[in-house]
Order: structure tokens, then C-alpha cells, then sequence
């Protein structure tokens, strides 16, 4: 191509422009009222509604406004123009035009607004994953601020489905207090008929270097992986656990939670979810009577009979925040988890590992209500978006022909027993299936830190449920280098692989499945554990101990490990407790000076180490994250 070629087109065509038109035809029904009270914009509004299309006769209706995180460009055939950054938000922009259509059709205005969002998967093992927590807040204040751009909204409708801007939605929604807001979760994708998950195929590169896994396999399997266009992931990550915690918080209407991307029950979900907005409207029913302390609390439980993304202790507590109301703890979490048995065999977790769309077709969020709500286990007076309370809700189900229907066809279909993927709790008590979050402490810990002790391979564990390892630390200061020690066999059965300065104030608190998913899938990896600041991906296994607070660049103790140190842990599947500590004593450690290498990495983006700073002056990690103006406004001042 010339340089020519991009100044000129070199068509004649392209230079007969007008600068007139004769605008659009008919009045707006304005009345004198209007013209002396109403804002300016307002009216100047109803003027680029009607100069987009709108038949200006049919401007007095109700507007609602339609966010998404949709991204890419899809022809009409669904055929790619652009490619967006992940699945999950690709095809989401068809559950914002069926929900337009319903409100269009109920005589109401619709309004679309769009922020997309990061993928996770893309990102592992690069710096793109340094802005991917932090982007979680950004999008929710774009959100929030697209919504009072809004004047004359009545109501919002949040499409998302993915790791961050599904949390990012709940969040600008949480804080939308005083309208009628309704969660619509874009769903999943479908498994590949052959081939591994979407979870299982980002090891390839570990196997592979290991000789575990052929070329041609690698090549085969990274193809299939994402079976079809649309949705999250296929296993019960952030993305699922996060549709999951929406729908138990009352968000989203009962059975939208896991729906098939793609598919025409997943579209009308869509349209119900339209019909539910202008319905709360009418009631006057908003955001503050749909979340509560009594929902956030359902939410807690739900999460711990899914066994969920360990990642949502970060994006919750944001939620509960935004919504105004006190922040779950660590105590919280706990607690909560040692009463709550785990109902949900889902890929990662097992003991069989079922995709996320056989967990939605044996009945999802409200089927696992059904025998929480038989334990007690759930507050069924919260009040949901579908206007009732859960337990009109729960009613409904457990009778609904969609219920039916749909575990049949999972069992003709696919040849699963629906009580096999969601059980009762005896059945779950007598296939090994265990309570999820486990928060060890210890003097490598003083803060608290998170694991996911359900993931532990059981063949690791003693027959008292506890997990008990003694071994060398292998210290690493990014993960680009550990993966590379585990690829050329530095990483040896018995090792504790340590890594730090992976924080917030160090990387943005990464998120670390590149190591996660080598040793899962590498024959002698279960013998392996992790300890470090930074995060999991919600489809990580194994003992990985993450979270750790304080970071290593906030002064913590885990900052002071050397290469070849002793460390001991502890965890206790059972009582849910347990413990990280350096073997050789408190007294050791808190005499040695931090290492002198520990550093944030180089290539942190200034806006991350901004975010980084606010969100530790408003609770750090285990208060969501989230940006405090209050607090902050006192450290400023202080």
C-alpha cells in the first residue's frame, strides 16, 4: 500500500456532501408545563431522541437504561467484523437488543450504554493482568456515571457476565439506592464435545514443556476449548461464581444465573428481566429494598454451597459496600462456610467436575436454595427483582415445569443424574464433597489469608481431613519466573513455591493461574504448595495459599523468606481453620530485616499504583477493595 492510498480513495463519489437536511418530521409532545419547569436538558434530549429515530409521537414514555460490557463488532450473521476480548462478552449485545425490544414493545424508551470489559484468561502471565482488579473499579464508576447521565432514567437493566465487569455492574447497580435496577448475566459457554475445558487447556504450555502433552494435542484442544461464541467460562470461576452471587443477592431473576449463551431460554431471560424492571417500577420498588444485610448474607451461603471463586471475598464485600451496608468479614466468611456444606460438583472443584451449563440444567442458584432453605440456612423474607420474596420464589421452583423439563433433559441429553450435580446434603456428605474457603494464619500471615481448601487434592490429605506440609521455600518475585522454574523442573515434589511482591502494591494483585494451572496438571504437582499475596483465579485447585496480608511490600512478614527457610502448614478441611507459618519461630522472623530485593514490578502502570494506594486507605483487600471517599478524605487530611 502507498502513502497515496491512505491520504486519498481516489472516489469521486466521496465528495457530494450536504450540509442541510431536512430533519425529522412531526412535534414533540411537549406541553407549556414542561417548557417553563423542565430542565433545559430535558427538553434538548427529547431533541437528539427524536434526530437517532425515535418516532417523536412516542417520546413521553418511561426511559430505561440498558449498560453492558459488550465488545466486539458481529455481523448480522454473527460472523466476526472485530473480535472482543473474551467470549463472555461477545455475544451479550443480543441480550441487550431482546431486552430493548421488550421495553420498546411495553411502550417504554430504552437507552444502551456500553463499557467493555477485560479477560483474565487472556491476560495470565503478562502485565495486561496488572490493571484487571483494579479495572473492576474504573468500569463500576463508568457505570455510575453513565447512569446519572441519565436524568429522566426510571430504572436500569446491568448486563454482564465475566471476572470484572460483572462485579463492576453489581457494584454501579448496589448504588443505584433509590430506582429499580435488574441484573441480567450473560451466561456460559458451552464444553467442547472433545477436547478439554477452558480451565484445563491454559496448562498446555506446562505440559507440554513437561512432555506430558503433544504438540498436536495442544494445538487441537486450544482450538476447541471455547466450544461455542458466547459466555464465560465452562467452570465455576469468578465469572460463574459472580452470576451466582448476583442471583442469590435478589439481582437477577430466579434461574438466570449459568443460562447457555446463545440460546432462546437465554434470551428470555432477557425479556422477562425487561418486564421485571418496569414491573418494580410501578411498585416502586428499588435497589435499597432488594439488597439488605438479609441478601448479603443469602449470598454468603449460596457461595458456600457452590463452592465458589475465591475471588468474590474480594468482589462481595465491594457490592455490600456500594449498597451501604456493612462489609462481610473474615469472621463472616468463616462462619458461614463451617455451617454450609458445599451441594455443587462443578468443574474445578469435583469430585467429577461438571460444566456450568449441567449445573444450570439441574435447576442452578434457586435448586440449591431448595436444600438450603430446608437447613434453615437462608433468610426467605428477602425481597428479589422478581418483586416477591424468596420464598414465594423457592414456591414457584420447586413446582415450575421449567424445573422439570430441564433436569429431564439433562438426564436424556447428557446422561447426568441432576442430583448428582447438585445433592442433598447426605448425598454430598457421602461422595467426600467438603466446605469450600479455609483462612489460615500463622506468623506468615498476621493478616489472614485464603485458600480454597475443597481444591486440595484428597489424596494429599490425612484421613483427620487436615492437610499437613513441612518443606524449602522457593522464593520468587514474579510469576514469569516461577512458571519458568516450573517448566525447566526447579520445582521439586515437597517444595513450597513462595512468591511476593505480587500485591496490590507490588503488581495489582495479579491473579496467578499460570502457576496454579502447571502444577494442577503436572504429574507430580499435587506435592507442590503456594503461598502468596497475590490472588487466584476462581478455577485454581491445589494448596495454593493466596491473599496473604500483609503483602510483603506492606512491611508483612512474608517479605522475610529466604530460599531454603522451613515453612509449616496447616489446614484443616474440616473445622476450617488453619495456619502458615516459618518453622524456625516468631522470634527468627521478627528479627531478620524484609529482603533487600523486594520492589513493586517495573512495569506497574501509575493508574494501578493509584488504585492500590486508595484501596488500602478504605480496607484493603479483605474490605472489597473499594475506593472509601470518607477514609480517604481522612488520611488526605490527617
Amino acid at each position: 500500500m502507498s502513502t497515496a492510498d491512505l491520504f486519498d480513495s481516489g472516489d469521486p463519489s466521496l465528495y457530494d456532501i450536504r450540509s442541510k437536511a431536512p430533519g425529522p418530521q412531526g412535534t414533540l409532545p411537549v406541553t407549556p408545563e414542561m417548557l417553563i419547569r423542565r430542565p433545559s436538558g430535558d427538553l434538548f434530549g427529547w431533541s437528539q431522541n427524536a434526530g437517532m429515530g425515535w418516532d417523536p409521537s412516542a417520546l413521553g414514555g418511561k426511559e430505561y437504561l440498558i449498560l453492558s460490557t459488550h465488545g466486539g463488532l458481529r455481523a448480522p450473521d454473527g460472523t466476526p467484523v472485530a473480535l472482543g476480548l473474551h467470549t463472555g462478552h461477545w455475544e451479550v449485545g443480543l441480550l441487550v437488543d431482546a431486552a430493548a425490544r421488550e421495553l420498546k414493545t411495553a411502550g417504554a424508551i430504552p437507552f444502551a450504554a456500553y463499557c467493555t470489559d477485560p479477560c483474565d484468561g487472556r491476560t495470565q502471565g503478562t502485565t495486561g493482568m496488572f490493571d484487571s482488579l483494579p479495572y473492576r473499579n474504573d468500569a463500576a464508576n463508568v457505570f455510575r456515571r453513565l447512569i446519572r447521565s441519565l436524568p429522566t432514567r426510571s430504572g436500569v437493566l446491568g448486563v454482564a457476565t465475566c471476572d470484572k465487569g460483572l462485579p463492576a455492574m453489581m457494584m454501579a447497580l448496589a448504588s443505584t439506592h433509590d430506582y429499580p435496577c435488574v441484573l441480567i448475566p450473560g451466561g456460559v459457554s458451552l464444553l467442547a464435545e472433545e477436547g478439554e475445558d477452558a480451565g484445563k487447556i491454559q496448562s498446555a504450555g506446562a505440559r507440554f514443556a513437561r512432555g506430558q502433552m503433544t504438540l498436536e494435542a495442544a494445538a487441537e484442544g486450544l482450538c476447541r476449548a471455547c466450544a461455542s461464541p458466547g459466555g464465560g467460562c465452562q467452570f465455576l470461576g469468578t465469572a460463574a461464581t459472580s452470576q451466582v452471587v448476583g442471583e442469590a443477592l435478589g439481582m437477577s431473576l430466579p434461574h438466570a444465573a449459568l443460562a447457555p449463551s446463545g440460546h432462546p431460554i437465554w434470551t428470555d431471560m432477557a425479556r422477562r428481566s425487561a418486564r421485571a424492571v418496569i414491573a418494580l417500577e410501578a411498585r416502586s420498588l428499588a435497589m435499597r429494598n432488594i439488597l439488605t444485610d438479609a441478601s448479603v448474607r443469602n449470598a454468603l451461603v449460596v457461595h458456600a454451597a457452590f463452592g465458589g471463586s475465591t475471588n468474590l471475598i474480594l468482589h462481595l464485600p465491594a457490592v455490600a459496600f456500594s449498597a451501604g451496608l456493612t462489609r462481610p468479614t473474615v469472621d463472616d466468611w468463616t462462619r458461614v462456610n463451617r455451617q454450609t456444606p458445599r451441594l455443587v460438583d462443578a468443574l474445578p472443584n469435583g469430585p467429577v467436575g461438571h460444566p456450568t451449563v449441567q449445573v444450570f440444567l439441574a435447576g442452578g442458584v434457586p435448586e440449591v436454595m431448595l436444600h438450603l432453605r430446608r437447613m434453615g440456612l437462608l433468610d426467605t423474607h428477602a425481597v428479589t427483582v422478581s418483586g416477591g420474596t424468596l420464598d414465594a420464589q423457592l414456591d414457584w421452583w420447586e413446582q415450575s415445569e421449567r424445573r422439570a423439563m430441564l433436569r429431564r433433559l439433562l438426564r436424556e441429553r447428557d446422561g447426568v443424574d441432576p442430583g448428582n450435580v447438585i445433592m442433598d446434603p447426605d448425598r454430598a456428605s457421602s461422595r467426600g464433597l467438603t466446605s469450600t474457603v479455609t483462612f489460615p494464619r500463622g506468623n506468615l500471615a498476621p493478616g489472614g489469608s485464603v485458600i480454597k481448601s475443597t481444591a486440595i487434592d484428597p489424596s494429599v490429605v490425612a484421613a483427620d481431613g487436615v492437610y499437613r506440609k513441612t518443606g524449602p521455600a522457593r522464593v520468587f518475585l514474579t510469576e514469569k519466573d516461577a512458571v519458568a522454574a516450573i517448566k525447566d523442573g526447579r520445582i521439586q515434589p515437597g517444595d513450597i513455591l513462595v512468591l511476593i511482591c505480587r500485591g496490590p502494591l507490588g503488581s495489582g494483585m495479579e491473579e496467578i493461574f499460570a502457576i496454579t494451572s502447571a502444577l494442577r496438571y503436572l504429574d507430580y504437582g499435587k506435592h507442590v504448595a503456594v503461598i502468596t499475596d497475590a490472588r487466584f483465579s476462581g478455577v485454581s485447585t491445589g494448596a495454593c495459599i493466596g491473599h496473604v496480608t500483609p503483602e510483603a511490600l506492606a512491611g508483612g512478614p512474608i517479605g522475610k523468606v529466604r530460599d531454603g527457610d522451613i515453612i509449616h502448614i496447616v489446614i484443616d478441611r474440616v473445622n476450617l481453620s488453619g495456619s502458615v507459618s516459618l518453622a524456625a519461630g516468631d522470634t527468627e522472623l521478627a528479627a531478620r530485616a524484609p529482603r533487600e530485593d523486594l520492589a513493586p514490578d517495573p512495569d506497574l502502570p501509575p493508574e494501578t499504583r493509584l488504585w492500590a494506594v486508595l484501596q488500602d486507605a478504605s480496607g484493603g483487600t479483605w474490605g472489597g477493595c473499594v475506593f472509601d471517599v470518607n477514609s480517604v478524605a481522612e488520611r488526605l487530611a490527617g
